[in-house]
This record gives C-alpha cells, sequence and structure tokens, in this order.
C-alpha cells in the first residue's frame, strides 16, 4: 500500500462518467498535479466512481477494468466473469481455485459465496488494488479464502499449491498483462494444476497482446485449448485443461450445464454451447468426443 492513505471522495471530473470518484491518497488529499494527472489518466493509480447504483474500479478512464452492483456486491455483473464460471462444466466440485488478478473481485466473491467447500486463493500484483477490497466487499482472508500480494508468475514459481482451476484475469491500464506472457508462466500453470485441471484465460483491451499470450498458452496445453468470445463483449477467453475434455466436450457436459444453470442461475447451456462453436487450438485429438466417461470424476 501507499504510505499512509485514505480513500477520498470528490466529485467526478470526467464529462462522460459522472458520479463520485472515490481512490487512495494521502492524508492531505490530492495536490493540483496529482488532480490533473488523474483527469489526463497519468496518474497511475486505480480508482472508483460509482454513479446509478454501481461501482467500477478503473486505472484511466477509457476502460471499466470491474463493477459492482451496490445492492447487491456478490452479482457478476460483467458478462466475461459470468461465462469465466464455465470451468464449473468440467470439475463441479473444485477443491482449490487460483486466481491470478483480483481487480474489484468478482469473481472472487462470487466463487466464495456458491463454492463454500472450496478453497481460493487470489494473487494480485497491485497493492493499491488489494487496498481497495473493502470498498468491494471483498471478504477477510480466512482458512478458505487469501489474497497475496505478489506477482502471479513468482508465486507460482514457488511451487506451494495445486490448485484444480487457475483463472487469470490480470490487466494493465491498456489490456491483458504483458508479465504473464512468457512462456514459463503457462507452463508453471500447467505443471501445478491437478490432473485434468482447467485454466480459463480473460483477454481483453490490446489485441496485439493476445498472440504472445495464446502463442505461450499452446506451448503449454498442446493438445486442449478452445478460444470463445464473449457475446455482446470485447473479450475473448480461452480454456486450456490438463487432459482433453475442453476440446472433446462429451456429452454428458449437457447434463450438467442444466444442473449447473439450476443451482447458481448462470447460463451454462450457452456456454456450452459457444464453446462448441468456439476455435480449437490443438496439435492432436482423440475420437471420445461422445464417451459418456467423466474425465473430471475423480
Amino acid at each position: 500500500m501507499v504510505g499512509k492513505s485514505l480513500l477520498i471522495d470528490m466529485p467526478s471530473p470526467f464529462a462522460l462518467e459522472p458520479g463520485t470518484v472515490r481512490l487512495m491518497a494521502p492524508a492531505q488529499g490530492l495536490s493540483a498535479e496529482q488532480f490533473a494527472q488523474l483527469r489526463e489518466g497519468t496518474l497511475g493509480r486505480p480508482f472508483i466512481i460509482d454513479h446509478g447504483g454501481m461501482r467500477n474500479l478503473f486505472f484511466t478512464v477509457e476502460s471499466v477494468q470491474s463493477s459492482m452492483r451496490l445492492d447487491d456486491p456478490n452479482a457478476l455483473v460483467a458478462p466475461y466473469t459470468r461465462k469465466m464460471m464455465a470451468f464449473l462444466l468440467f470439475i463441479p466440485a473444485p477443491r482449490h481455485v487460483l486466481m491470478i488478478g483480483l481487480g474489484g473481485g468478482s469473481l472472487a466473491k462470487f466463487c466464495y459465496r456458491h463454492l463454500p467447500r472450496t478453497r481460493i486463493s487470489v494473487v494480485e500484483i497491485n497493492a493499491d488494488i488489494i487496498a481497495l477490497r473493502e470498498a468491494f466487499a471483498i471478504p477477510d482472508d480466512d482458512e478458505r479464502f487469501e489474497v497475496i500480494n505478489n506477482d502471479g508468475a513468482a508465486y507460482l514459481a514457488e511451487g506451494r499449491i495445486r490448485p484444480d482451476i487457475v483463472l487469470v484475469d490480470a490487466f494493465d491500464a491498456t489490456g491483458v498483462a504483458p508479465s504473464l506472457e512468457s512462456s514459463d508462466f503457462y507452463t508453471q500453470v500447467s505443471q501445478c494444476m491437478t490432473p485434468g485441471g482447467v485454466l480459463v484465460m480473460n483477454l481483453a483491451g490490446d489485441k496485439t497482446r493476445y498472440a504472445g499470450h495464446i502463442a505461450s498458452l499452446r506451448s503449454a496445453f498442446p493438445d486442449s485449448i478452445r478460444l470463445s468470445p464473449v457475446v455482446g463483449d470485447d473479450n475473448l477467453l480461452a480454456f486450456a485443461c490438463r487432459g482433453p475434455q475442453v476440446v472433446e466436450l462429451p456429452q454428458f457436459l449437457s447434463k450438467r450445464a442444466h444442473l449447473l444453470e439450476r443451482g447458481l442461475g448462470l447460463q451454462f447451456p450457452r456456454y456450452l454451447a459457444q464453446l462448441h462453436d468456439g476455435e480449437i487450438l490443438a496439435t492432436s485429438r482423440t475420437s471420445a468426443a461422445s464417451s459418456s466417461t467423466d474425465p473430471c470424476s475423480a
């Protein structure tokens, strides 16, 4: 966290984003220079705008990083966050979910509330983001929930965990975090996950960054990746697996999708249909697509 800071409020200076700005600032408040940097998008510090019953997280006013309904802090507002929950199609009762990137904590809160038997670890490199966790109603650390201030790649290199699910939703002001592009990061993810484990990655922002991440994913998960756009949103999700099920999408997933929809209220049958339509990135494929055996039942 930055020095002795507090959360200050001020009227939004942005014509296209009205409301109340809230941000961490020195005890004496923002200087004129810092206020100018806020307006210009060069302050280098995350901030919040509250308006119309919503709380939005920004690095710069050009792009919303996370959104929260003030009357329902645990709801998944952004379509891509709802679709990322499609990992439950493959592992409906994960023992451990690792998240790279906290943001406003949408996925972390949803999983904490709806997966009561799941351990959740969230790694966030930006201490200023973590400092806003109370504003986004992110729960305190306890025996099954923790927020860790660290670089995702460095944390994985420590080799302390073995998650079933890895959710990557890490961004800077421009787009998906370039620090994760190295093949070592995705290789570490693949090696640390349990057999049959699933990675879901959100790609958004600067599209010139996508190719490097996708190439590294293909190196780490050579036989099991699907790309699936988020309908009505400018996001692309990558589903990768230590096993064939992301590519094969066996028939039993349809029944599971309907059960999950009834249990969680999310459109899992729609997500499954969109996965079927997604692009497969694989160097080899098996012919077990119609298998009735659940490869994730162990």
